[in-house]
């Protein structure tokens, strides 16, 4: 990534970095070229490391668009359509450069999962366009299961023996190994809908939330992503499905099971467009959950929305 020869197509390769230095290192050249040939450049990442590229940039960082990726990119299935997308789709007349380091140290294991399968979607979501999207793993603070990911979603790698193309590349792969959700706890409330009775499942979504100490506010989120989800049962997923609320790690969690066959797997991931209505309930639901963990097999499809209580 850090030759002068044009470069056409999606790219997408790793940084492993140990350290101020080796990040700098990096990732101010691939900006500082991106900036020298006309190319709209974007970062996403964690406050410490923006405040490193603020510093190395200096009048520089006023050309490139900062975003903390602790923010905008807490829910990963927001990253691509808010914050990539978002990025590219404003600059389509150029190739554009983005940094995104959506797994760092801190990450919850409630998380993870759900990052690895948005890495492994970006090469989906962006085949064929115009990007660059460079991503930073920290060596020191991640453990070796995350390198090893990092392996399998990234064609590319950059570390300090230098660039070297990835044997290991397998982003469906990456995709299906992280497919599994934990079990659903004996105590969840459950109820059963079908097209009939769309409202009620929402109330009984409400009621449940409120006993778990749900937020007045937190509740309308709360009821728009039920009335989302099981409307897309309804309309998908063979006109029912289930319902299931309860609490977990702080949060409330919603989980609507149907029997429908999830065919796109960047559904709830594109912007939404005027000529293309469909998945704009998806992109919804990532919008105001914390976290949304997808299931989908040759059983069903299940959703399972987080939300700050």
């Amino acid at each position: 990534m850090t030759g002068t020869a044009p470069v056409q197509g999606f790219v997408h390769p790793a940084l492993f970095y140990e350290g101020q230095d080796a990040y700098l290192a990096g990732t101010v050249p691939f900006l500082r070229q991106g900036l020298a040939a006309g190319e709209p450049a974007a970062v996403a990442a964690p406050p410490a490391q923006l405040g490193w590229l603020r510093r190395a940039l200096g009048a520089d960082a006023e050309r490139v668009v900062l975003i903390d990726m602790t923010d905008a990119g807490r829910n990963p299935g927001r990253i691509i359509p808010q914050v990539l997308r978002g990025f590219a789709d404003a600059h389509p007349a150029s190739r554009v450069r983005i940094i995104g380091e959506p797994i760092w140290p801190g990450r919850t294991t409630l998380e993870y999962p759900a990052c690895v399968q948005h890495e492994a979607l970006i090469n989906a979501a962006f085949a064929d366009r115009e990007v660059t999207i460079l991503c930073p793993y920290d060596t020191a603070g991640l453990d070796a299961d995350a390198l090893d990911d990092a392996l399998t979603t990234h064609p590319v790698v950059i570390d300090d023996k230098g660039e070297w193309a990835s044997d290991r590349y397998d982003p469906w792969g990456a995709v299906a190994r992280y497919n599994d959700l934990p079990p659903v706890p004996p105590h969840a409330a459950v109820h059963r809908f079908g097209a009939g009775a769309l409202a009620e499942a929402r109330d009984f979504a409400a009621a449940e939330a409120r006993a778990l100490g749900m937020t007045v506010l937190r509740l309308i989120d709360l009821e728009l992503a039920v009335a989302e989800l099981t409307t897309n049962s309804v309309l998908h997923g063979g006109g029912s499905g289930t319902l299931r609320i309860w609490q977990e790690d702080g949060l409330v969690v919603c989980e609507v099971h149907d029997a429908g066959r999830l065919t796109d797997p960047l559904a709830g991931r594109r912007p939404a467009t005027a000529d293309e209505p469909n998945g704009r309930g998806l992109l919804l639901v990532n919008r105001v959950a914390q976290l949304v963990r997808v299931r989908a097999d040759a059983e069903g499809t299940t959703f399972r929305a987080y939300l700050a209580p």
